[in-house]
């Protein structure tokens, strides 16, 4: 790959074999890097307790100020996490968070009551991933200047934790075809043999 003049992002993207159109087969979850994904990542956490979760290493914290401030169009944050508690305000804004993937859930670890563990996890470089309406997943697995057993070790890691995602009863090719890039170079595919 061509050097350029900042630490570019490197991720994989697979091709599923997956129809999405169908609800029982969407493939999505969350992996916990074990090199991180060298992404400063800002964390507000819906809560009760704002000053708790801000000792933590939340960003931002609180509950129905910070729904007003997103209502409003406020969207300066990466991951948002939610105690089981707030919940019940926090879908409120479901249709603001939700598209753009924000919306905290049970599925995706980011409902959840011990707010320290969380907010260490999605630090540390928990990395969260969902197919698109194609069939695609593409995941973040660190940046160029990560050694290349790093990248290596994240990538094993991300396509294990994908594989593992496999809708149970699905007959067929899960990975049709997988691809790693950086940020300005081109894909380059990967060759591999897939455990059916």
């Amino acid at each position: 790959f061509e050097k350029v003049k900042f630490d570019e992002t490197v991720e994989i993207s697979m091709s599923l074999g997956v129809d999405p159109k169908q609800s029982a087969q969407t493939v999505r979850g969350v992996v916990n890097l074990p090199h991180g994904s060298g992404k400063e990542t800002k964390v507000l956490v819906f809560t009760e307790n704002a000053e708790e979760a801000k000792e933590f290493g939340a960003d931002f914290a609180g509950l129905e100020d910070l729904i007003s401030k997103v209502k409003d169009g406020w969207m300066d944050f990466d991951v948002a996490l939610s105690t089981t508690s707030a919940m019940k305000s926090v879908r409120s804004i479901a249709r603001v968070l939700g598209p753009r993937g924000l919306m905290p859930t049970p599925k995706a670890g980011t409902v959840t009551d011990d707010i320290k563990s969380g907010i260490e996890e999605v630090k540390a470089g928990r990395v969260e991933f969902k197919m698109d309406k194609t069939g695609a997943i593409a995941v973040v697995i660190g940046k160029r200047s990560f050694s290349p057993e790093q990248l290596q070790e994240n990538a094993e890691t991300a396509i294990e934790a994908i594989s593992s995602s496999r809708p149970n009863g699905f007959k067929g090719k899960f990975i049709k075809s997988m691809h790693v890039s950086s940020t300005m170079s081109p894909s380059v595919r990967i060759a591999f043999t897939p455990a059916q």
